[in-house]
């Protein structure tokens, strides 16, 4: 008994030894990205044509295969703002893309700030910044130790580039395709850095005029074309820059320039670039997540992964830079395609919905404006008018939902009530819509529609909290990073303060997440 007792206190010790493993080393730069609208499933799906980036992380990082958003609003400005904040919306306050100001009016977008202008371009117009954003970023947190530490982010869109970094971040940039510039925010510079001018004077823009987005394996250029940037050629029109992989392109171009231009991991802490490629999401919106043109795009984001790590390479060395990579959401399949497999699913009209909301309100409480514009699937009640008439506001949201409730196709209705006092049943579906919930800024109502049904007329959407929308991949690449397949299930939320053990930073103020030391 002796040898196996001592055997046992052998693997006890070093079972020990693997529970408190210590993090990775600090890496000189951090690379966090983002594809916008990229499925978990596209990992598998299309996983013999990655042979670049992709392939690398899916080879050598730490693969997470039951990733999650926890909340019900899977949109970009909410997946963003989670990744390197750890927070859900109730924590954070970004709601949505876009929200209702009571204090206004207006509505907002999730980092609109009219304090602010667009720097760059001609003209002067309002522009973007951190400021809706309630909660610390790992960014902030490390900005707030290693002031030296550079912090930039970019992408097509401004919510995109943006919110990842945060509050203190040294810059962040996206594409204005009116002006045809890359632009920032007087919030973080009055005038764009002397690389940027130098890049847009280049008018990368103009490279892709008149080029047609062809398939990777096409045999020539005689194929097919998914689209291409010339209106009027009997071809689909791809309708602007960013809805082609050409948009994706033009951000990976500019990240190169930002590591050269910015010294990036050659400072004295830990640099952060963060990089959101946005066109996956035009693209899937327009063909939606079945379409060849979206395995054509996935390859494509694969190679400029690829080109990019490569870059890192050369730049900073071997072993110095910690890659993490998620999607803020996915996508549902187009209900046609759906209908098609004999599968449920189908398009809901938002125009029935809303006058069956405001029929029933008419009928209880006498006619009037109930519901001010924006999505139905999200409605604010007319406050002007309930007050008016002196009426109880949870009466009024009552009755709307209830009338919700009989469209057909509508799973469930939550009412601002309810959620502030916590009367709805217990389940994940309730627990993701309680967590997507911010009073000050959150709808009246929440509607959400049976699995695989859209209000939209066309096209693709997302923004629930069914699987297809909320998985996501969650892959980390870098030194001290076990690699392999954990099946184990988390959140994105997981994501920021893991990111802050290994810097030896505190987690972001929002975090709910913990920390991924299983990878050590």
């Amino acid at each position: 008994m002796r040898p196996l007792f001592r055997r046992l206190l052998c693997f006890l010790a070093c079972f020990g030894c693997l529970l408190s493993a210590p993090p990775p080393k600090k890496p000189k730069l951090l690379l966090a990205i983002v594809i916008d609208q990229f499925r978990y499933d596209y990992l598998l799906r299309f996983r013999s044509d990655y042979h670049s980036g992709l392939e690398r992380l899916l080879e050598q990082g730490a693969v997470f295969t039951d990733a999650h958003y926890p909340q019900a609003a899977t949109v970009t400005a909410v997946g963003h703002s989670t990744f390197l904040s750890g927070a859900t919306p109730s924590a954070s306050g970004i709601v949505g893309n876009e929200w209702l100001d009571r204090a206004t009016g207006a509505r907002v977008t999730s980092v609109s700030d009219d304090t602010t202008t667009v720097v760059g371009g001609a003209g002067k117009r309002a522009g973007s910044s951190p400021r809706r954003l309630l909660a610390s970023t790992v960014g902030d947190e490390l900005k707030r130790v290693e002031p030296e530490s550079k912090v930039i982010g970019v992408s097509i869109k401004d919510r995109s580039a943006i919110l990842p970094g945060g509050h203190m971040a040294d810059g962040a940039y996206w594409y204005e395709a009116d002006l045809q510039s890359w632009v920032t925010s007087s919030y973080y510079c009055e005038e764009l850095p002397g690389w940027v001018k130098e890049l847009n004077g280049e008018k990368p823009a103009r490279r892709y005029a008149g080029v047609s987005w062809l398939p990777v394996d096409a045999k020539s250029a005689s194929a097919p074309p998914f689209c291409t940037m010339v209106a009027g050629t009997g071809v689909r029109f791809c309708g602007s820059l960013e809805a082609s992989p050409f948009g994706n392109e033009m951000i990976e171009e500019f990240a190169e320039r930002a590591i050269d231009a910015e010294k990036l991991g050659q400072h004295g802490g830990t640099d952060i670039l963060t990089v959101s490629f946005s066109s996956n999401d035009y693209v899937g919106h327009a063909l939606g997540p079945d379409d060849p043109a979206v395995r054509d795009i996935s390859i494509r984001t694969d190679r400029l992964l690829g080109k990019l790590l490569a870059k890192l390479e050369q730049s900073i060395g071997t072993g110095n830079t910690l890659v993490v990579l998620t999607a803020d959401h996915g996508v549902a399949p187009m209900p046609e395609v759906n209908q098609k497999r004999k599968m449920p699913g189908g398009r809901l009209s938002a125009k029935d919905l809303a006058q069956r909301i405001t029929g029933a309100l008419n009928e209880r409480f006498g006619a009037g404006d109930w519901l001010l514009p924006g999505a139905i699937a999200t409605p604010y009640l007319n406050l002007k008018l309930v007050e008016a008439r002196r009426l109880d506001r949870a009466q009024v949201e009552r009755v709307a939902a209830d009338a919700a409730r009989g469209e057909p196709h509508i799973a469930r209705v939550y009412t601002r009530t309810q959620l502030l006092n916590g009367e709805v049943q217990q389940d994940p579906i309730s627990h993701a819509v309680s967590l997507g919930f911010y009073e000050p800024r959150s709808s009246d109502l929440y509607i959400l529609p049976e699995p695989y049904y859209l209000f939209e007329a066309t096209g693709a959407s997302h923004g629930t909290p069914y699987d297809y929308d909320n998985h996501v991949p969650v892959i980390f690449l870098g030194p001290g990073i076990k690699a392999g397949r954990y099946s184990g299930h988390i959140l994105v939320n997981d994501v920021a303060p893991t990111l802050a053990d290994i810097l030896g930073i505190e987690a972001p103020s929002g975090s709910s997440g913990r920390v991924l030391s299983e990878m050590w």
